[in-house]
């Protein structure tokens, strides 16, 4: 195949993928209908019968043998695209959280969106995984705490995988001390909870001379404590958990900082859409590496500059496959989608050995 002959069949492609964007956008306006049915009804969503019949009666419009096999398999994807969206429309949206009932990102997601259903999972890669997986539709993630700074694993997340943050947001945190009724504060030895809430409180817990012991999350930590049978251990959780899991509230807010606050970051499969007009609050987020020599950073930052755009934050981690290189995280004022902002990837993205766009939000505007 020549040079022309590959341009021609990717213009085809394009032109193809235009043709299948509306009927797409048709074909689940129609399923918005089927699903505001169903949900009237009680009917299930899945129907395998139906979903056997369209297959086969579909597929005979292909021709080619070969071509066939592959739409039977874009067919049922699809239809699996299709009982996601119902379910969502139906059941409403579905967020994945690091933890149980009672966590602070359980409290977080239902700010976010009040009714969703809450989706828990053991560990921030899980709750990353069910949006992969298509068990939720959105992850509620921490980023960081004004306190502890950055929540290093979610910052490896974001660098490596798929999903987008399209929001974030400030959660404020109010840590109590909590025990088993009946336990004084003269009783505890050691205290649980997730290691940035003993991080967050590291002043009160060594006034104390307790003994501080990690935990996946803190809910986790309230709920077992809730189960067991000590009389010496006390955890750091919110006030919700205590009522959740029949603890007594010991001590409240015991921040060694009275303005703690978490980001949490929203992250789904799709970027948010930015409109090139769009100004008042908009903000983006960059990932990238630069080669490991004098000088590439503050290249790249002033690459940055340059395109007339402040960045709010800068943090740096290690890449785990490569010993002492890191990556950059950096949050940015501004439209990527504007003309500065794609001249401004174009620049960056000859410079840099890695480099991606991995979310848009809109911040408050004062």
């Amino acid at each position: 195949m020549s040079n022309d002959e590959l341009k021609t069949a990717r213009l085809q492609v394009e032109e193809a993928d235009k043709i299948i964007a509306k009927a797409f956008e048709m074909r689940m306006t129609a399923v918005k209908q089927i699903a505001n049915y169903k949900k009237g009804l009680g009917l299930p969503i899945e129907d395998k019968k139906r979903e056997k019949e369209l297959i086969a009666k579909e597929s005979s419009y292909i021709e080619d043998p070969e071509i066939r096999e592959a739409f039977v398999s874009f067919l049922i994807k699809e239809m699996e695209v299709s009982k996601d969206f119902q379910q969502r429309l139906i059941e409403g949206i579905r967020i994945s959280y690091s933890g149980v009932p009672g966590a602070y990102a359980y409290e977080a997601g239902l700010q976010v969106n009040p009714g969703a259903k809450m989706i828990a999972r053991p560990s921030f890669e899980k709750a990353y995984q069910a949006v992969l997986d298509g068990e939720a539709d959105l992850a509620i993630l921490p980023i960081e705490n004004s306190y502890a700074g950055d929540v290093g694993a979610v910052m490896d997340l974001v660098f490596s995988g798929p999903l987008y943050i399209n929001r974030i947001f400030d959660f404020e945190i109010k840590h109590c001390l909590l025990a088993k009724p009946g336990v004084k504060i003269e009783d505890i030895k050691k205290v649980y909870s997730h290691q940035q809430a003993l991080s967050q409180c590291d002043e009160f817990i060594k006034k104390h001379h307790f003994e501080a012991l990690e935990y996946p999350n803190t809910a986790v930590a309230c709920k077992d404590l809730s189960e067991s049978m000590a009389m010496d251990a006390a955890v750091i959780g919110s006030e919700e958990n205590a009522s959740l899991y029949g603890l007594e509230v010991l001590e409240k807010e015991i921040n060694s900082s009275n303005t703690n606050t978490t980001r949490f970051g929203v992250f789904s499969k799709a970027l948010r859409e930015v409109g090139p007009l769009e100004k008042m609050g908009e903000h983006f987020i960059l990932v990238f590496t630069v080669k490991n020599e004098a000088g590439a950073l503050a290249s790249a930052l002033n690459i940055i500059g340059s395109h007339g755009f402040n960045m709010r934050n800068i943090r740096s981690r290690p890449m785990k496959e490569l010993m002492w290189n890191y990556y950059f995280y950096v949050e940015i004022e501004g439209n990527i989608n504007s003309i500065d902002g794609r001249d401004l990837i174009h620049e960056l993205g000859t410079f840099c050995d890695r480099l991606k766009v991995v979310g848009t939000y809109a911040a408050k505007v004062d």
